[in-house]
Parts: C-alpha cells; sequence; structure tokens
C-alpha cells in the first residue's frame, strides 16, 4: 500500500528561473553577435549601393482676403472654395500642366553626371562641360547618355550607343558634332580629371514631369489651416529646392490668371457688342447728316424731339435687356456643360440675379470638389455619386432660374415693345420729313447710349482685373537640404540590429523547439514522477569506447567520481531495510551508458567495504569482459544452460570486494533463459554471500529480457543519458514501476554536462505536498569545477586571465 501511494505521488512543482533565461541566451552569445554582425553587414551594404534621396520643403499661405478695389466696384471674382478648397489647391500644385510649366523655368536642357565605381551621379547645377545646341527638334534628338572623356587641351573622346552599338570617337573642341538628328559642339573647358568620366544627356520639359511629380507631395502643415505645406524628394537637393521653387512660383502666376479670367470673359464679351455696335453708331450718324442736307432740315420740333428721346431711351432698355439674354443664353450653355469657372458675363440688379449668382457659386464648388475626389477615387464610388447627386440637384434649380429670369426679361422686352407702339403712332402723326429724320435720330441715340452703357461696363471689368492679387502667397522658399532622408542611416542600422537580435533569439528558440533530447534533470522532473537518485557527470577526458578503465578508481578527484559517489550515498536510503541489496540497472535503448553506470557505481560500492558481485544479464551485447579484461566463453549464460555451477562463473576483479560474472557466450534465447527458475536460484545464492548484487540488464526499450530481473530486485536504477535520450524515455520506468507495481525505481542522468542551450529555464521547487522521502538530494556540479576541490578538473583555461598573475 505504501509503495502505491509513491507511483501515484504528484509532479513537483516549477517556477520560471529568469537568470537562467538570460544563461541560456547568454550561452550562444556568439550565434546574436554573428547574426547582428551579418543584418548590420546587410546594412551597410544596402545603404552604400541605394542612391541617396534629399528633401526640400517650402510654404504656401492662402490668402482670405479679397482684393480692396474688386470690393470697391463689387467686381466678380473667383469665389472660394469652400471646405475643399485646400483639396483643390493640393491638386493643382501637383497637377501635370503646372509642373511643366514649373520645369520649363529650369535650366533642364542639358544634364550632367559623373560616373562612380557604384553608381553613376547627377551633379545639377554644375556643368563641367560648356555644350552649344547647334541642331536639336524636341520631338527627334539623342536621348541617351553621352561619355565625356578628355584627351588633351585640343580633343576629346566621346562614347555612346546606336542601335545599342557601342561608339567612340574622337573629336575636337569647338567643331560641330552630329549624334543623331542633334549637332552641338564643346568648348574646351579647361583642366579636367582624366580619371573621372563624365556624362551628359539632353532633355525636354517632359522628361522631368514624371520625376518631379513622384516626388512631389503636398499638404495641410496643421488641420483646417489655410498653410499648405510642400515637400519634393530627390536625389539631387538643389534640383528639388529648384524645382519647388519654381512651382509655388508659377501656382501664384496660375492663381492670379483664374481670379482675372472672369473680368477677361466680361472684357471679351463687351468688345464683341462694342465692336458692332461702333458700327452701328458711325452708321447712324453719317445717315442723320445726309438726311439734313438732302432734305434742308436744320432741326426738329419740340414735341418731335420729346418723342425721339423716349423712343430712344425704350430702345436703349429693350436692347440691354436683349443683351442680358445673350448672357443668360452662355451661362445656360457653360451649366450644361459644367465647364469650370462659371461666372455672369454680364451683371445686373436684382434679388433673382443675386440667387442666381450664389447657386452658380455653389456648382462652380462642386465641381472644383469632384474634380479633387477624382484624383483619388474611381468615378462610381460612393463620394464621387454623392457629388454627382448635389451636382444634378443644383443645376436643375439654376436652369429654372435662369429659365424664370429670362422669362420675366422677355416679359419687360413686351411691355417696351407695346410703349414703343405709342410712341411710333405718335411719330407717325409728324410730318413725312420730320418722322423720317425722327427715325434716323433715334437709331443713333440708342445705339450711342447702348455704347457708352457697355463701356463704362467696360472700364470697370479693366479696373477690377487689374486691381486682383494673388490668392496664396509663398511664406517660404524651399532651401537645398543636404542631409539625406532615405536611405535612413540611424534606423537601416537600429532595424538592423533589432533583426539581428531577433534573428540571434530565434535561432537559439527554434534549435531549442527542435531538440527532441533530454539535456539537465530538470527536464526529467518535469516529465515524470520517479525520484532522481543522482545526476553523473560527463568523464571530460577522452577513453575508449569499451570502457577499458574503471574511471571512477582512476580519478577518483574528478567531478566524475565524486557524482559517482553520490549516487552511492542516496542508494543507501532505498531498501533500506534489506541487509542484501539486489539493484537492477537498465536503459531504453543502448549506448545510454547503463554498463558504464553499473561497473563505476560497482566499484566505488566496494571501496566502504561492501562485497560488490556485478552480473552481465544481457546475454545479447554485453561488454562488461572487456573493461576487466576476460574471456567472455565462460558466464552466465553457460549456467543458465545447466552447462557450469555458479562457482564457475563467479570472477575475481583485482579492486578488493569486487567479483563479477560475465555474459558468456551468446544463447539463441536470452529471454527464456533470464525467465528461467535457475536465474532467480542465482540471484538467491548470490544474495547469501555478497551485499551488493548489482545486474547490469538489456535495454528494456529493445528487448523484453530485464522485466524478470527488475521484478526480482530491491531497486531498479533506470540510466537516461544527457544528450542522448529522448523526452519519451523518461516516462518509462513510470510506466513500468505501475504495471508491476514496483517500489524504489529511481532514475540516473548519465554523461551530463551542462548544456544551456538545452537546459530547462524551469526551477524545481521540492515544498508543501510535493516534499518528501521519495526525493533526494544531489548536485549537478555546474558552475563548480574551478572550485578547488576537484584537483583533476582544476586546469587553467586559454581565456582564465587569472593565471597570469600567479
Amino acid at each position: 500500500m505504501e509503495g502505491t501511494e509513491k507511483i501515484q505521488r504528484k509532479l513537483p512543482n516549477q517556477e520560471i528561473d529568469y537568470f537562467k533565461i538570460g544563461k541560456i541566451l547568454l550561452s550562444r552569445w556568439y550565434w546574436i553577435a554573428a547574426s547582428v554582425t551579418l543584418t548590420l553587414i546587410i546594412s551597410y551594404t544596402y545603404i552604400w549601393y541605394t542612391p541617396k534621396t534629399y528633401s526640400s520643403s517650402g510654404t504656401l499661405k492662402i490668402e482670405e482676403k479679397k482684393s480692396e478695389i474688386s470690393d470697391v466696384i463689387s467686381a466678380i471674382s473667383v469665389p472660394d472654395r469652400g471646405p475643399s478648397k485646400i483639396q483643390s489647391i493640393t491638386t493643382v500644385l501637383q497637377s501635370r500642366a503646372l509642373i511643366l510649366s514649373a520645369i520649363k523655368n529650369l535650366d533642364y536642357r542639358i544634364s550632367f553626371y559623373i560616373m562612380g565605381r557604384v553608381r553613376t551621379s547627377e551633379i545639377y547645377p554644375t556643368k563641367p562641360l560648356n555644350i552649344e545646341l547647334i541642331r536639336f527638334d524636341s520631338l527627334n534628338f539623342y536621348h541617351d547618355q553621352i561619355s565625356f572623356k578628355p584627351v588633351n587641351r585640343k580633343s576629346f573622346e566621346l562614347s555612346y550607343k546606336i542601335a545599342n552599338k557601342e561608339i567612340q570617337s574622337i573629336h575636337n573642341y569647338d567643331s560641330p558634332i552630329s549624334i543623331g538628328p542633334t549637332t552641338f559642339t564643346i568648348k574646351y573647358p579647361g583642366t579636367l580629371n582624366k580619371n573621372t568620366i563624365y556624362l551628359f544627356k539632353f532633355n525636354i520639359p517632359e522628361d522631368f514631369v514624371d520625376r518631379v511629380r513622384a516626388g512631389l507631395r503636398a499638404g495641410e502643415t496643421i488641420k483646417n489651416s489655410n498653410i499648405i505645406g510642400l515637400q519634393e524628394t530627390d536625389s539631387n537637393p538643389q534640383f528639388a529646392s529648384d524645382a519647388l521653387n519654381n512651382i509655388l512660383k508659377e501656382y501664384i502666376i496660375f492663381d492670379r490668371n483664374q481670379k482675372a479670367q472672369s473680368a477677361s470673359q466680361m472684357i471679351d464679351f463687351i468688345d464683341s457688342q462694342l465692336s458692332f455696335l461702333s458700327t452701328e453708331v458711325k452708321g447712324s450718324e453719317n445717315s442723320i447728316e445726309k438726311y439734313k442736307q438732302k432734305s434742308k432740315i436744320i432741326d426738329v420740333s419740340a414735341a418731335s424731339t420729346t418723342s425721339v428721346s423716349k423712343a430712344a431711351e425704350i430702345e436703349s432698355n429693350k436692347s440691354l435687356l436683349k443683351i442680358q439674354l445673350i448672357a443668360f443664353d452662355q451661362l445656360k450653355e457653360q451649366i450644361t456643360r459644367e465647364k469650370d469657372n462659371l461666372n455672369f458675363n454680364f451683371t445686373t440688379a436684382g434679388e433673382e440675379n443675386v440667387s442666381l449668382q450664389l447657386l452658380v457659386t455653389k456648382l462652380d464648388n462642386l465641381i472644383q470638389e469632384r474634380r479633387a475626389l477624382l484624383k483619388t477615387y474611381n468615378p462610381g464610388s460612393q463620394p464621387v455619386q454623392d457629388i454627382n447627386q448635389q451636382l444634378l440637384q443644383i443645376k436643375l434649380t439654376a436652369l429654372n432660374s435662369i429659365k424664370s429670369i429670362r422669362a420675366s426679361i422677355e416679359k419687360k422686352i413686351s411691355f417696351m415693345d407695346s410703349q414703343l407702339s405709342q410712341v411710333n403712332q405718335t411719330i407717325m402723326a409728324l410730318p413725312v420729313a420730320q418722322r423720317d429724320l425722327i427715325s434716323l435720330q433715334r437709331d443713333f441715340e440708342i445705339n450711342d447710349k447702348v455704347y457708352s452703357f457697355l463701356s463704362e461696363k467696360k472700364l470697370e471689368a479693366q479696373i477690377s482685373r487689374a486691381g486682383i492679387l494673388p490668392g496664396a502667397t509663398i511664406v517660404e522658399l524651399a532651401q537645398p537640404n543636404m542631409t539625406a532622408v532615405s536611405p535612413d542611416e540611424h534606423n537601416m542600422h537600429r532595424t538592423a540590429i533589432i533583426f539581428g537580435l531577433a534573428i540571434g533569439l530565434g535561432l537559439i528558440m527554434v534549435v531549442r523547439i527542435l531538440n527532441p533530447y533530454i539535456y539537465d534533470k530538470e527536464t526529467i522532473e518535469s516529465l515524470t514522477t520517479i525520484p532522481i537518485l543522482g545526476v553523473i557527470r560527463k568523464f571530460k577526458e577522452p577513453f575508449d569506447e569499451d570502457n577499458r578503465e574503471i574511471l571512477a578508481l582512476l580519478k577518483p578527484k574528478s567531478i566524475f567520481a565524486e557524482s559517482v559517489r553520490s549516487v552511492r550515498t542516496n542508494l543507501s536510503f532505498l531498501a533500506s531495510d534489506k541487509q542484501n541489496k539486489v539493484i537492477c540497472i537498465t536503459s531504453e535503448v543502448a549506448g545510454e551508458g547503463k554498463s558504464f553506470v553499473a561497473i563505476n557505481l560497482s566499484s566505488t560500492l566496494s571501496l566502504i567495504d561492501k562485497k560488490v558481485i556485478l552480473i552481465g544479464a544481457d546475454l545479447r551485447r554485453s561488454r562488461i569482459h572487456k573493461t576487466f579484461h576476460v574471456s567472455n566463453d565462460k558466464g552466465l549464460s553457460n549456467y543458465l544452460a545447466h552447462q557450469l555451477e555458479m562457482d564457475d562463473i563467479i570472477l575475481h576483479s583485482e579492486h578488493q570486494n569486487l567479483d563479477f560474472i560475465v555474459s558468456g557466450p551468446v544463447p539463441p534465447n536470452p529471454s527464456e533463459l533470464l525467465h528461467s527458475a535457475r536465474m532467480s536460484t542465482l540471484i538467491n545464492q548470490l544474495r547469501l554471500k555478497y551485499d551488493i548484487v548489482m545486474i547490469d540488464t538489456a535495454p528494456i526499450g529493445l528487448v523484453s529480457d530485464a522485466i524478470p530481473l527488475i521484478r526480482m530486485s530491491d531497486i531498479n536504477v533506470f540510466v537516461l543519458r544527457s544528450g542522448k535520450s529522448k523526452f519519451y524515455a523518461a516516462s518509462i520506468p513510470q510506466r513500468i514501476a505501475q504495471e508491476y507495481n514496483l517500489d524504489n525505481t529511481v532514475i540516473v542522468l548519465n554523461a551530463f554536462e551542462e548544456e544551456l542551450l538545452h537546459s530547462r529555464y524551469y526551477t524545481t521547487k521540492f515544498t508543501g505536498e510535493n516534499s518528501g522521502s521519495h526525493y533526494y538530494y544531489y548536485s549537478d556540479y555546474s558552475g563548480y569545477e574551478s572550485s578547488g576541490y576537484y584537483l583533476d578538473e582544476n586546469k587553467n583555461k586559454w581565456w582564465d586571465i587569472r593565471r597570469w598573475f600567479k
């Protein structure tokens, strides 16, 4: 019953040992150092071979105040864009047309480069060569780079490609050179470095548009502010600043032209009307003079004059109303076609006109906002569809308003026609000569009044256009920034170090995860409740695989020997009620050191006046005879086969109190022999003669030969080898103990050497219900090699600088 309680005990508590985690990571510090070094080399290489890019910034302020002159004369100007104003302006700033205009102000015609070992660099605005173009067609010219290398003071060498064929030619300075359709001359540049290879290339403005647009960024510096920040990124800092400054200046010109467009449209419209009226006025004046001379009429009566004036006034107002109809028809056409910058070409007073002006302003805003959205969204996206819906509603409202205003004007014209009919009846009552003269004077006065009115409006529009100020101001021009923004060296190196650390630590984790072997006692304690009897250290010096020497006796002052003695001490606490003990030593597979443990443990037991016999019960592959340098012709298999008696197979070693029985010849039925009653008889007889009967059995994971011996033993020692035994091997002794209801089954960890990389980062806590007599004190002696107690281990290392001061 007591044994059953031991078998059902719980696993010990284990806590994370953070100090040990640090030791595990530091155990492979050179992996981490190598990975960090590798990533830093990659980062330095990347930075070396990657062209640097530079960024220049400028600031543009959007003015909210209108022109003072425009305020005085109430001139029509382009209205603000509302919420989408900033977005509309940034769209214009990044437009291809504006950038192309800005590039035309640069010195773009010829670009110069220097060829380096790694890459070719542009040297704008430096011009090492004075090249003059003789023949250059912007639609047909040589586009590729041309290499220049000075030969002497009179000549130079050019290299270029024609139809993928490399061509090299020698030319004289100031002499025409033709490459394809392009002809040019190069003047003597003075002293140049002959080891430097210069390159040049012919350009047109369109060649730079995509380059500038790719690096241009524009947006609000602060949300809901009227300050726009522009940034141009390029591989040449001077080019970036020059391009950005020209874009800023070009926008100011563009904005002023846009604001003056309304006044210009009005002036153009009035000019077209004045051109016609000027001819009409002159014709009417000549007709009056001719009629007076022909009819010999010097003047007309007062009544006639009143009728003429009244008729002329009505006709003048009627003509002005017709001009308004023409203006509204033009506006209707613009609204239908959704043209940008919708404006009246002619202004009149009235609430309806003010309402229509507000609708036109809102419609213009929405058109500009939709244009900005189409830079980001597809035509079928929801934001664009919402704008289209608003546009449709406002267009319908505006067109209905125009229809209403037009109907009102037509009623006014109809009313004027009725008044004019009455005046005409009065005139018809006059004599024929006066009536004809009145008719001529009326035409003259009508044309003259309309002409004067339109001339006045033209003057107002011209004053308005002259007083219009740009809607933006350049706050800060761009300056060349010689500090590269990409690649960011500090960020690259920092990222490389982080990646290096991650790779090194990740490699450690991967190796640990993929490791299937047991390396330390904490791993065993986490896998099974079977207690660990002790840890036998790995013998550091080389020895033959047949183990021809008993190392515990050969090196008695080594850590290895001390660890064997520790196991010997703990053995005394097992089966303490028995005077004579049978100890069975086994393992899962061959190569885990069960025979090695059995031999060295037997030898140390014999040193404390214990009479010990070691039995080589591995009838298939025993090596005990090699350790003791004897023949294996007679042994246990002969006894079990009734060929020899017990006294015939017992051999004496050269060490006092230590006898042994070799396995003997390999039988055809080893398992049946070990299950025989003769094996039980042998063990019972040996109990009477020896204090310790040590049995070295076959691996239990390969054959079943050890099962009967395990059941007959007082103590069963299961050997696990560090770095050799796999995780599932630790569960075998517990299964066997439960299956056969065995007591005193223990584990010995053999060939232990501290391997921090694979060690478990938990520490076992034997406290509370998990503490008790079934756990044994033992040490793995890690860190004590140089303590001075183990003389055979106390050797100076090459890296131990303390030995230099001894």
